[in-house]
């Protein structure tokens, strides 16, 4: 009875080896020799088990049978997922369990085992040499000698099977390659039949071996000398190389595909048990990886760009198995490479649309090579129904990029111990790789936010380039990307500090530090950490080389624009000396630099040292004679010495070249003041208002912008404010007209009204600089108007500019000064002390409410205000002169003093202060 039961349960047992051997196998075919012999084995070992009238003694040894039998295909099937899964390492104890159970005693398949381990464990110590394309030799690889001598004396012998023996000869094929005998590892490719090759009903693991044995071949054609191939012969043989490539291609994607069915795929023991399935740990090693790789690479290598590309979507489309993610990862990666940096946009065709022909034919091809050598049994692909396609080239490598992000990120080793070195720096490498190229294809649309603010995960809050810094620990090129990405944004604050890590990870690096500078004078007007961040290159000396220059420069500007907010004199004139003194340093190092030379002009412009400042700046417009700054200061420069009709020659000249700037129109303005009159200058004020909407005033968003997910930057403005009224007032009365002046102001000033009242700020669009330019316009045309008496259209002026900002400053400044011409003191005091509230450094607005305060008697009160706007601008002549009238009223001795000084800064004063030259890197 126990003996009975023991019998059943090895039966069972049977049974389930059966099915694993069946899965390894596919479905067996009983026409199939081997299979016959397996059957035939089964039903040996099988019969006893079922029949019960024999005796004791054959009853013992049909449990013998059983046994013997069991073990058998127990490590049988053991071997066959060993190697399917590449696990060399456990091969050698299953070959001693094979000896030990006196399996396969009259052949050499055990030595075949042990020559494949053998093999293979010394082609994964020697990766980098064979990616290099180093021969390995028998001297120097032990495991290499052991394993050619067992294969020889296998293929001596002759005791193997037809199907172990083409097993050997693949695997002295490979080992003729590794030692750089191409052509009798093509020799052996031959022999073993590689090209009768079938992918049904084989086994796994003769998958694997049969995608290498077609790399082996197409590597092996590729390595052999072509001085003597003629023409014809040459252009065979790179067919078949191709065709190889392909083959291998698909044979190893199918692979995988197998493999993974068989892991993911639970025996009934391990459901029962409730056991979870063992994550897939495969090396695919040398070989696997240049048969997956060989195709698209070879295609790209030849120039064939249409027919490369079209084999990377091929090989993205395939179903994926864990096996072949980080295989996909590659593919994604030099996919997205290929079309940022070799396809045009105009050339672009999507993944589900053919070939063009056009392309094909530049390739010398008719058809796509995988149509022409199509794969007895291709790998299963994705169904292209209903999927999302990318419309333009940007779009669709950045889809790539992000999911190759994902999985870049997901796998990044943060381990910094010895041993995971070598795995962190690939998963650093293959990152900065990802995260370059989505910063080009960014770029493209000016998407710098989106870069900075990438997530590929809705949940996940922090952006991909922040993502990368938890595996790039004292990575400086990771993080300086971070770092240009959050600059290029506008995220300055963000910017400077990462800017400062990457100075900490290099401190012999000087850029940056200057670009950090850069960020915190433009933008932050942190001008101490300016200062702080130059010193740093400045500390290196000679190391810095051409950026010391620079940092000089930028200490220079930084001191410049320190005593531009200087309170006390002293300070201002200590900062002045210091940004002189740096400009020198900077000039004397690097002489022809038009950059310095600018700089210095304007900084000895800044201290009134007129006829100083042309020097430094002839030598700049000598090397860059178009500069727009160098040029508008040269205009200031000529109106400071009085020589107006140049300064507007010069002025026409650069708006010739520059004729968008508003900057330049509006010194144009004070120019025609000065030398015609008031009204001339509102003819330009009206083409400034005409030019201000031509640029502004339109619908920035075409239709073609709508067709791709990631458009362009949005221009300033997105939507059309229609309906704004700009056109200079006119209320003068005509010498022939019906109407009278008060009724025509009266329904103009209605209208205007009405208008203003159906377009409030909360219409507005666009960055604020433009509104502060249409803002200027108005307001200066209105200063334009008092001048030549016109105040209705001056009041007219100031309404529309209140509309843009109710609460400017300059706005209330020039409503006082409307209330004061009227005779509204009261008002015009109070419309001052409210400028004042909002800008208290407005030197300007100090020198009305001083005047003001002065002509009603509270001459003490004036002087004060007078002396605080002095002390913001200490070059407003009009400010010492105002001051000396109000000293003058007491009497007082210093007033000849203030005269004088007046006197003095008026000689040198410009058109516009020099300060509206920007003073920026």
């Amino acid at each position: 009875m126990n003996e009975r039961s023991f019998s059943n349960e090895d039966d069972g047992q049977l049974c389930q080896l059966i099915l694993r051997r069946d899965q390894l196998h596919g479905n067996l075919s009983r026409d199939d020799d081997t299979a016959k012999s397996f059957f035939r084995r089964l039903e040996s070992a099988v019969t006893p088990l079922v029949s019960v009238e024999r005796g004791h003694g054959h009853r013992d040894a049909a449990g013998m049978t059983a046994r013997l039998s069991f073990s058998q295909y127990r490590i049988e099937a053991e071997v066959e997922r060993c190697r399917a899964e590449c696990q060399w390492d456990k091969i050698p104890a299953l070959v001693e369990q094979l000896t030990a159970a006196r399996v396969h005693e009259d052949d050499d398949y055990r030595t075949l085992l042990l020559a494949e381990a053998l093999l293979e464990e010394c082609l994964l110590e020697n990766v980098t040499l064979l990616k290099n394309s180093t021969p390995l030799t028998e001297h120097s690889q032990p495991k290499l000698a052991q394993a050619k001598a067992h294969l020889n004396s296998i293929l001596c012998m002759g005791r193997l099977e037809p199907r172990y023996l083409n097993e050997a000869l693949l695997l002295l094929a490979k080992v003729y390659y590794v030692q750089g005998s191409y052509r009798d590892a093509q020799g052996m490719c031959a022999r073993a039949g590689v090209d009768d090759f079938t992918r049904q009903e084989q086994p796994i693991y003769q998958l694997r071996m049969l995608a290498e044995a077609f790399v082996i071949k197409g590597l092996s054609l590729d390595h052999q000398g072509v001085s003597g191939a003629s023409r014809i012969r040459l252009f065979g043989r790179d067919e078949d190389c191709l065709t190889c490539y392909l083959m291998a291609c698909d044979a190893g994607l199918l692979y995988l595909q197998e493999l993974d069915k068989t892991v993911t795929t639970p025996s009934s023991k391990t459901t029962k048990s409730g056991s979870s399935v063992p994550p897939l740990d495969v090396d695919p090693g040398f070989f696997l990886q240049a048969a997956l790789q060989s195709a698209y690479l070879s295609l790209l290598r030849k120039g064939h760009l249409a027919q490369g590309t079209h084999q990377l979507r091929r090989v993205m489309r395939v179903v994926e198995s864990r096996g072949s993610q980080g295989f996909r990862k590659t593919v994604a990666c030099k996919l997205a490479e290929v079309l940022l940096t070799l396809m045009s946009e105009d050339a672009y065709w999507d993944p589900l649309t053919l070939t063009p022909t056009a392309w094909l034919d530049r390739d010398g091809a008719t058809h796509p090579k995988d149509a022409m050598y199509p794969s007895s049994r291709p790998p299963q692909t994705y169904s292209t129904n209903g999927s999302f396609c990318p419309q333009d080239v940007v779009e669709e490598a950045v889809l790539l990029l992000l999911i190759t992000e994902s999985m870049a990120s997901g796998e990044a080793v943060i381990s910094l111990t010895p041993e995971h070195q070598e795995e962190r720096l690939s998963s650093i490498q293959d990152a900065t790789s990802v995260y370059d190229l989505l910063s080009i294809g960014m770029a493209r649309r000016g998407q710098y936010a989106i870069l900075s603010q990438l997530s590929s995960c809705p949940s996940c809050p922090h952006p991909c380039l922040e993502r990368a810094m938890k595996f790039s620990y004292n990575e400086f090129h990771l993080w300086y990307q971070l770092g240009l990405s959050l600059m290029a944004s506008g995220k300055n604050e963000g910017a400077v500090s990462v800017l400062k890590e990457c100075a900490s990870m290099r401190p012999e690096d000087p850029t940056p530090p200057l670009l950090a500078a850069k960020v915190c004078i433009n933008h932050l007007h942190w001008l101490e950490d300016a200062v702080s961040l130059a010193g740093r290159v400045v500390a290196l000396g000679e190391c810095a080389g051409e950026s010391l220059p620079q940092a000089h420069l930028t200490i220079g500007l930084c001191r410049s624009l320190q005593a531009s907010d200087a309170t006390l004199k002293a300070d201002r004139d200590e900062f002045n000396r210091r940004a002189l003194q740096s400009l020198r340093k900077a000039l004397a190092l690097d002489p022809q630099d038009p950059q310095i030379s600018f700089y210095l002009s304007l900084q000895l412009a800044l201290v009134r040292q007129v006829s100083e400042a042309m020097e430094p700046l002839q030598s700049a417009l000598n090397v860059h004679s178009d500069d727009l700054h160098s040029l508008h200061l040269l205009t200031l420069l000529l109106s400071a010495q009085k020589h107006y009709q140049h300064a507007l020659d010069t002025l026409k000249l650069t708006l010739n070249q520059h004729p968008d700037n508003f900057n330049l129109l509006f010194t144009k303005v004070k120019l025609e003041e000065a030398l015609f009159s008031p009204a001339v200058a509102l003819q330009t004020c009206a083409e400034m208002l005409e030019l201000w909407q031509s640029r502004y005033d339109f619908t920035r968003l075409s239709e073609e912008d709508d067709n791709s997910s990631i458009p362009p930057d949005p221009g300033p403005l997105s939507r059309k404010p229609s309906g704004l009224h700009l056109t200079l007032p006119d209320f003068q009365e005509t010498e022939t007209g019906s109407q009278s002046a008060p009724s025509l102001a009266v329904s103009r000033l209605e209208k205007a009204m009405s208008e203003v009242s159906i377009h409030s700020s909360t219409h507005r669009q666009g960055p604020t600089y433009i509104w502060n330019t249409l803002e200027r316009i108005w307001l200066q045309a209105g200063e334009l108007f008092i001048a030549d008496g016109r105040r209705k259209e001056a009041q007219y002026c100031v309404q529309e500019a209140g509309t843009l900002f109710p609460t400017s400053h300059s706005v209330l400044l020039l409503k006082g000064h409307l209330a004061e011409l009227r005779g509204n003191d009261t008002e015009a005091k109070t419309l001052y002390d409210e400028a004042i509230a909002i800008n208290p450094r407005g030197h300007r607005i100090l020198l009305h409410l001083g005047k003001l305060l002065v002509r009603t008697g509270r001459v003490g009160l004036g002087e004060k205000v007078l002396r605080d706007a002095i002390q913001v601008q200490n070059t407003a002549h009009e400010a010492w002169s105002s001051l000396g009238e109000a000293l003058q009223s007491r009497g007082s001795s210093q007033a000849p003093d203030c005269f004088l000084t007046a006197l003095e800064l008026e000689s040198s004063c410009p058109i516009r202060p020099f300060t509206i030259i920007p003073r920026e890197l």
